[in-house]
C-alpha cells in the first residue's frame, strides 16, 4: 500500500480492490523450525492481540470477565417476564419447554458462529466487522446500513423501563409512567458516568451482579426441583392450586398449530437468550481474544442454558397452569408467592432489577464499542470524536451516543405496545442480521469468495451454520404471516409493524452512503483516499481524504 508523504499513515482508494482490503485472517501457519523468539511471537500473533492495534492498556478483559460480560447481557428480564407470554402464545406447558429448548439450540449454533468470526477477526465490532469482510461491494454500503441497526439493537429503553418499574415496586410505592421512567433515566445515566469515567469499577460491578445473578438464579432451580421431588418446606402453599403441568395428559395439553403464535413466543425466547455474540463486541479490549472467545462464550452459554431449563421446570413444578394464564402477575413473583407468600414478593423485585442492571451494563458496556468501531472506520460525522478513548481511557463519545438513542426511546414512545414493539424490533433486527452474517460466513467457504482467504484458528461445522441460517432466515419470513383470528401481536398496532419499520430504517444508512460516498465526489470531482492513523491515545482510526479526480 503507497505510503502518504510526510505521515506513518497508510493510504489507499477508497473503492479498492479486494485483495488489498484492510483485514487479514489470523490463522497458525504449517510447524517449520524456528527460534524461540520466532515461536513467541506466532503465539501472540495468533492469540489475536496484534490484529488489532491497541495499546495493551486497553486490554483489561480477562476470561473470567468475558464469561460474565456475555452471561450478564443474556439474563436480563426475560427469564421472569416472558414464560409467562410464552405459555400463552404455545398453548401447553410441553411447547412451552419445546420452544425454550428450542431456542437454546439456535443460541447454541449462533454462538459457535460467532466463535468462528471472532477467532477469523478479533476485534472489537462484532457484526459490523463481518458484514464489512463479506459484503465488500459496493464498498462501505453494508456498513452504513449496518450503523442503524447497531442503534436500535444496542438500545437499553425497554431493560431501563422495566429497571424502573422493579425499582419503584421495591420501594413500595405505586408505579407511574412518570416515576419508572425517571428511574430508568436515571439508571442510563449512572452506567454512563460509570464505564465512561470508571472503566474498571464497571466491570466490578458488572462481574459481581452476575456472580450475585447465577447463585440466586440457581437457589431459583433448586427450590423448584425440590417442591417437584415432594420434600418438606418445598410444598405449595394450600391456599394456591397445586399443579399438575408435568402429568402426561396435561402437558400437551391445549398445544396450538398458529404458526405466527409459535413464531411470536419463538422470539421471545430467542430475547432471551439475545448476547450471546456480547464478548465479539469488545474484542480489542480482551487478553488473547482467540483462545479467550473460545472458552468464554460457551461456558457462559452453557450456563445460561442450564439455568433457563431448570428454572422453567421450577417455574410449572410450583405455579399451576391456569394461575400463569389468569393472573397478570410475572411467573416468578407467582412461584415465590406460592413457595414462601406474598411477603417475599418484594425481595423479588430487588433481585429482578439488580439482575436489569447487570444486564444494562454489559449492554452498555458493549454497544458503546460498536460505535467506537464505526468510529474508527472513518464512516461517521466527527470521526476522531467518537473513536478517542479520551479522557479517562474508555469509549466516552460511543457509550453518550448509545445512552442519547436509549433515553429518547425511553422517554418519547406512548405507553401500551411499546414495551412489545421495541423487544419485537430489537428482535427482527437481530434475526435479520443473524440471516446476512450465517449466509455470507457459508458464502466464504465457496470458491466464490476463495480469494478471501478465510482460514480462522477455529472452524464451525458446516451444517451447524446453515442450520442457523435457515433457523433466522425462518425468523425473518414468517412474521410477515397474518396471526390467526384473536392471536394479535399488538393490541393498538398492525401485527407486521416492527417488520416495516426495521427494513426502512437501513433506507437511512443507505442514503448516507450514495450522498457520501457516490453523489457528493461525483458532483465536486473528487476521489475518497482513506489513510490509517495513529491516535494520541494509541488507537489506530482510519480518515478520509478528498483528492481531486
Amino acid at each position: 500500500m503507497p505510503q502518504t508523504s510526510g505521515s506513518d499513515s497508510q493510504s489507499t482508494p477508497l473503492l479498492q480492490d479486494t485483495a488489498n482490503n484492510s483485514y487479514s485472517v489470523i490463522r497458525k501457519e504449517p510447524d517449520a523450525p524456528q527460534d524461540a523468539h520466532q515461536r513467541a511471537n506466532d503465539e501472540y500473533v495468533n492469540d489475536g492481540e496484534a490484529f488489532d492495534n491497541v495499546p495493551q492498556t486497553k486490554r483489561q478483559l480477562g476470561l473470567f470477565s468475558a464469561v460474565f460480560l456475555v452471561f450478564n447481557r443474556v439474563i436480563g428480564t426475560g427469564i421472569f417476564a416472558t414464560p409467562s407470554v410464552i405459555l400463552r402464545t404455545s398453548g401447553s406447558v410441553g411447547v412451552a419447554l419445546l420452544m425454550w429448548f428450542l431456542g437454546a439450540l439456535i443460541a447454541a449454533m449462533g454462538t459457535v458462529v460467532y466463535i468462528e468470526l471472532g477467532t477469523g477477526l478479533p476485534r472489537s465490532g462484532g457484526e459490523k466487522n463481518y458484514l464489512e469482510f463479506i459484503y465488500r461491494r459496493p464498498q462501505f454500503l453494508t456498513t452504513c446500513a449496518y450503523s442503524i441497526y447497531a442503534v436500535i439493537t444496542g438500545s437499553a429503553a425497554a431493560n431501563s423501563v422495566v429497571f424502573g418499574e422493579y425499582v419503584i415496586h421495591a420501594l413500595g410505592a405505586p408505579p407511574s409512567q412518570f416515576n419508572t421512567r425517571f428511574i430508568g433515566v436515571f439508571c442510563l445515566t449512572f452506567i454512563l458516568l460509570l464505564h465512561g469515567l470508571h472503566s474498571k469499577w464497571g466491570v466490578r460491578l458488572q462481574n459481581s451482579l452476575a456472580m450475585f445473578k447465577l447463585v440466586i438464579l440457581s437457589a431459583i432451580a433448586l427450590c423448584g426441583i425440590l417442591s417437584l421431588a415432594g420434600c418438606a418446606g418445598f410444598t405449595v402453599k394450600t391456599e394456591y392450586e397445586v399443579p399438575t403441568n408435568f402429568q402426561w395428559d396435561k402437558i400437551w395439553k391445549g398445544s396450538r398449530g398458529d404458526v405466527n403464535a409459535f413464531v411470536t413466543g419463538l422470539y421471545n425466547v430467542i430475547w432471551s437468550f439475545v448476547g450471546y455474540s456480547t464478548a465479539n463486541y469488545a474484542l480489542s479490549e480482551v487478553h488473547d481474544p482467540v483462545h479467550t472467545i473460545k472458552r468464554a462464550a460457551p461456558i457462559a452459554m452453557s450456563a445460561v442454558t442450564m439455568v433457563y431449563i431448570f428454572v422453567n421446570v421450577a417455574y410449572f413444578a410450583v405455579v399451576s397452569k391456569n394461575d400463569i394464564l389468569g393472573s397478570k402477575r410475572i411467573v416468578a413473583a407467582l412461584f415465590f408467592r406460592n413457595l414462601f407468600g406474598e411477603g417475599m414478593e418484594r425481595a423479588l423485585s430487588v433481585f429482578i432489577a439488580l439482575s436489569t442492571l447487570g444486564n444494562l451494563l454489559s449492554g452498555q458496556f458493549s454497544q458503546g464499542r460498536v460505535v467506537q468501531e464505526l468510529g474508527r472506520e472513518g464512516l461517521l460525522p466527527f470521526s476522531a470524536f467518537f473513536a478517542s478513548n479520551k479522557p479517562y481511557g474508555a469509549p466516552l463519545a460511543g457509550l453518550f451516543t448509545q445512552y442519547v438513542f436509549s433515553v429518547a426511546f425511553v422517554v418519547l414512545p406512548p405507553p401500551g405496545d411499546a414495551y412489545l414493539f421495541m423487544i419485537s424490533l430489537s428482535s427482527y433486527c437481530y434475526a435479520l442480521i443473524n440471516a446476512f452474517v450465517s449466509f455470507g460466513l457459508l458464502l466464504l467457504y465457496t470458491p466464490y469468495l476463495q480469494v478471501y482467504d478465510w482460514r480462522p484458528p477455529f472452524r464451525a461445522p458446516t451444517f451447524i451454520v446453515l442450520l442457523f441460517a435457515i433457523s433466522n432466515l425462518f425468523l425473518v419470513v414468517f412474521p410477515i404471516v397474518p396471526p390467526a383470528s384473536g392471536s394479535w401481536t399488538y393490541e393498538h398496532l398492525p401485527y407486521w409493524s416492527h417488520v416495516v419499520v426495521a427494513f426502512s430504517v437501513s433506507v437511512v444508512g443507505i442514503g448516507y452512503w450514495v450522498i457520501w460516498v457516490k453523489w457528493l465526489p461525483r458532483k465536486k470531482g473528487y476521489q475518497l483516499v482513506r489513510e490509517w492513523v495513529l491516535q494520541d491515545d494509541g488507537v489506530s482510526r482510519c480518515v478520509f481524504r478528498k483528492v481531486p479526480s
